[in-house]
């Protein structure tokens, strides 16, 4: 890897945080660059502006958090089993994620007040989340594993939708209890409702 691009992917890494924890309107130039080490100008050596930061920051916080919530799934046969560990994995592999919480949920929060190009990366995020949940139920209705009547998009709605609300009432209670029971939850609705 170039220096260039090294130095590129550090502020990213190291931007990240500041945006998760606190937003775009909320991260200061003057934070970006005590957390980076770099003066304003070589920030935006790298950066055409803090937005185009900003959105880097968060593909990078996403990548991250997508590694973790589909880690060891791929090895997973049964569909059905595949979906219950994505559950799994947002629940307890929290370790290496980027500090300040999911960036789904805080971008999008974040960007509903007008920024349109974070607000364009957390649809697609979003997009992408949901549409591998889909991918997963309607491969598990092809092998008889899911039932067939399962809607995939309802079922992708349900599950993301669920957890994700868990993560904003544990943020705001406290508490783990939101996000256990939130994963208990979804995962005897895929024995009981789900699987075939």
């Amino acid at each position: 890897m170039k220096k260039g691009d090294a130095t590129r992917l550090e502020i990213i890494q190291k931007a990240a945080p500041i945006f998760n924890r606190k937003g775009f309107e909320g991260a200061s130039l003057s934070e970006l660059m005590l957390a980076t080490g770099l003066e304003k100008g070589g920030i935006y050596r790298h950066f055409e502006s803090k937005e185009q930061l900003a959105a880097e920051a968060f593909d990078f916080a996403w990548k991250t958090a997508m590694e973790r919530r589909l880690a060891g799934t791929e090895e997973i046969e049964n569909s059905v089993d595949r979906l219950k560990q994505i559950v799994r994995n947002f629940r307890e592999r929290r370790e290496g994620l980027v500090p300040g919480g999911c960036p789904l949920l805080n971008t999008a929060v974040d960007s509903d007040d007008g920024n349109s190009v974070l607000r364009a990366k957390a649809k697609r995020a979003l997009r992408g989340l949901l549409g591998r949940i889909q991918s997963i139920v309607e491969s598990g209705k092809d092998r008889g594993e899911v039932r067939g009547d399962v809607d995939s998009n309802d079922l992708a709605t349900l599950i993301v939708s669920t957890l994700e609300g868990s993560l904003m009432m544990r943020r705001l209670q406290k508490s783990e209890e939101p996000l256990a029971l939130a994963c208990r939850h979804i995962e005897e609705y895929l024995e009981e409702k789900i699987r075939a």
